[in-house]
């Protein structure tokens, strides 16, 4: 039997897109832009950060949001199921700071992501990608020590994965992808994708 990995995006797929909430929050409709909108995700996280400074906010109001935000209704039920059949990673463009508390609320399943750069009062200074295309990169590491990946995810940044898999699916995603990649069968709800999961893993 082969071993298989499933790898999931976090925002979208399991979680709302925290930017959006907080956008919401802090009454800034300018930070509801997203990677389904800015492909490039070094352009969209420095234009985020000068947002924020020109704000002054900083990682402890986002926090603050965050602690408020739950997981989509039904992805920790999701999630659990797939766990007791097969090993799981989250790998997500998200910040370990950010990330923590929607992963306790998930049941704590491993994530990899990356991490920002914050000053000692609080202020975001940059941030640090674990490795360039992080998603693309960790599915070829995890295939070059033997496993199988299929991957779900709703956004540009999760094509290279999907694509580079044994699997894989668009889940949540937007009309625009799904027209742009009608090879890549997509889903809407957390039951489809179970089904699309274990169908993969036994075929």
């Amino acid at each position: 039997m082969s071993m298989y990995i499933v790898c999931l995006d976090l925002e979208g797929v399991l979680v709302p897109e925290i930017w959006i909430a907080f956008a919401k929050e802090s009454g800034i409709p300018e930070l509801t832009r997203t990677t389904r909108d800015e492909p490039d995700y070094d352009k969209l996280m420095n234009w985020r950060l000068g947002i924020l400074r020109e704000h002054g906010l900083g990682l402890k109001e986002i926090q603050e949001t965050i602690s408020k935000i739950d997981p989509l209704p039904g992805a920790k039920e999701f999630l659990d199921k797939l766990r007791r059949m097969t090993q799981v990673i989250i790998i997500s463009d998200t910040f370990t700071q950010f990330a923590g508390p929607l992963i306790e609320k998930l049941g704590l399943p491993t994530i990899f992501c990356n991490t920002l750069e914050v000053a000692p009062d609080g202020e975001i200074t940059g941030f640090k990608m674990r490795v360039k295309e992080s998603k693309l990169t960790t599915v070829k590491a995890l295939q070059s020590i033997g496993y199988e990946t299929i991957a779900a995810g709703d956004s540009h940044n999760d094509l290279a994965m999907i694509q580079a898999g044994k699997a894989g699916f668009l889940f949540k995603s937007t009309e625009q992808i799904k027209k742009d990649y009608p090879q890549i069968p997509a889903y809407e709800t957390y039951e489809e994708l179970f089904d699309a999961l274990k169908e993969a893993i036994e075929r």
